[in-house]
């Protein structure tokens, strides 16, 4: 009968869950959990835990985590990543086994994440299958190759004078609104269609701020090879903390696949600040200007992590532009002059510069690439020296200037051409200029072309200069990129056109050459 076989079949399945039933043995895994003792502002002190190991992940109620940073013999000082008001004394802390990561992989390029991989941007939830640690050694010595690519920033002041390498370390400093971002963010741009990944870190920077980044870089269509790593200022300081080593270590995994990437840290003076609010909240003794005596060392691991892989490794590289906020000019303070000790050079913005309207406002003389020069095209080397010069002296005898004194033929002429270098190595933001114009308007100087231009036609006399070398041969524009010494008919070839693109703009004797 039908019914008969239906509870014969169902009394078999009832046998076999009996029977699994009674052969299970629930695992019996340990488990060590503590106790929060006290929270402040971003920092808890927990009890229990003797085996807990530095840096390692903490979980408490609410899927709030921390990391534990100080690793007494009574308690652990422990350093939030989230928000913390929830958390009360007498709550549980468990152990995870694992040190802080972050997902990384081809998943994230396009994307806002905060340190943690928590996506911001209001997409879909990261799918990575690989994770690394936020905190990694940096590559071995010999693990290292030169820096002779340049990673040009589109940029005409730094591509010629301050040239940047491939795997370099450059720092950006300067007071507060000067111009700082805009740079980094300009280098970005330019290194669409030049198989560069960017990641672009923003540590502890107001949200609007970020927003107007994030923007731009999408408004140029940046975002296609950009990763966002962002912490706002009102996160908790521990994400700010971890903030530059998470993107870093994204970096370094397409570093690893033999991928050029560039990283921008914006800004690590908000880093060094909330490390050194870490540290006094955990009464770690303070040093100069209340910062920790290890200040220089979280910055330094940071920043050696940036190099160019052997070819047998790859061939990648790592370039890292920090940025620091200085205070009255002040770059023999405490995290300044760390940096710069640090970094492969440096790159200051004048405020009084600015205050005149020249940007990017760049101050030559106090700026400087230890490395990139090596990694220069040959095109730039043949003009940079004599631009540099000329800019130095020009800027020592505009002061004279200011006295009303009588200045002699040879003197009024290195001023009147310190000034059109200064007006062509004006650039508004988010316009980088390609190799061939910056190249085409640098030999139009460094020849004297635009002497005879009246300053307020400087303007337009540049960008006369900037569309003719649109119009060069690629053959040209290939040797410009790739040659070892600029050869003499290329040089003559660009300043001739230059010079015919410049023939409508001579200055007349009431405009006067000095504009």
């Amino acid at each position: 009968m039908p019914g008969d076989s239906l509870a014969s079949a169902l009394a078999q399945r009832l046998d076999i869950v009996a029977q699994a039933r009674e052969a299970f043995a629930p695992p019996l895994a340990p488990k060590e959990t503590g106790t929060v003792t006290h929270v402040a502002a971003g920092v808890a002190r927990v009890s229990g835990l003797p085996g807990v190991a530095f840096e390692e992940v903490l979980a408490f109620p609410g899927g709030l985590t921390g990391i534990a940073f100080n690793v007494d013999e009574d308690e652990i000082g422990v350093v939030l990543l989230g928000d913390y008001w929830p958390l009360r004394a007498g709550d549980r802390v468990t152990r995870l086994g694992h040190v802080v990561d972050v997902p990384v992989g081809d998943a994230l390029i396009g994307r806002l994440i905060d340190p943690t991989g928590r996506v911001l941007d209001g997409g879909p939830p990261l799918l990575s299958d690989a994770r690394l640690p936020v905190e990694r050694p940096a590559a071995h010595i010999m693990d290292r190759a030169p820096v002779t690519v340049p990673l040009q920033t589109g940029i005409k002041v730094i591509d010629a004078l301050i040239p940047i390498g491939r795997g370099q370390r450059e720092l950006i400093l300067g007071d507060r609104q000067s111009g700082k971002t805009a740079i980094a963010v300009d280098t970005i741009l330019n290194q669409r269609g030049k198989n560069v990944l960017c990641v672009y870190c923003a540590i502890g920077q107001r949200a609007a701020g970020v927003a107007k980044v994030v923007a731009m870089l999408r408004e140029h269509e940046a975002m296609a090879y950009t990763v966002a790593v962002v912490t706002e200022g009102n996160d908790a300081p521990g994400l700010s903390y971890i903030a530059p080593y998470a993107a870093t270590s994204i970096a370094e995994h397409f570093m690893a696949q033999g991928r050029d990437v560039l990283v921008v840290y914006d800004d690590l003076t908000h880093h060094a600040r909330a490390y050194r609010e870490l540290s006094l909240l955990l009464r770690r003794p303070p040093g100069r200007e209340a910062f920790p005596g290890d200040i220089f060392y979280i910055h330094s691991r940071l920043l050696e992590r940036a190099t160019h892989l052997r070819e047998d490794l790859g061939g990648g590289s790592l370039t890292a532009l920090p940025i620091i906020e200085t205070e009255a000019q002040d770059i023999s303070a405490y995290i300044p002059t760390n940096l710069i000790s640090i970094t492969d050079g440096q790159i200051y913005l004048s405020p009084t510069l600015f205050e005149l309207g020249v940007l990017p406002a760049v101050d030559v003389g106090m700026s400087v690439s230890r490395v990139g020069g090596k990694a220069q095209r040959a095109a730039y080397r043949a003009v940079a020296g004599d631009l540099k010069l000329a800019y130095a002296q020009f800027e020592e005898l505009e002061s004279f200037t200011r006295f009303g004194a009588r200045l002699d033929e040879d003197t009024v002429r290195m001023i009147d051409h310190g000034r059109r270098i200064r007006a062509c190595l004006k650039q508004p933001d988010g316009a980088p200029i390609p190799m061939p114009a910056q190249i085409a308007v640098l030999l139009a100087l460094s020849d004297g072309l635009f002497d005879a231009v009246p300053l307020s036609d400087m303007p337009t006399a540049e960008a006369a200069v900037r569309a003719v070398a649109v119009a060069l041969p690629d053959a040209l524009c290939a040797r410009l990129d790739a040659a070892d010494t600029l050869s003499d008919a290329d040089r003559a070839d660009i300043v001739a056109r230059a010079r015919e693109a410049l023939a409508g703009f001579v200055a007349t004797d009431e405009q006067g050459a000095g504009g």
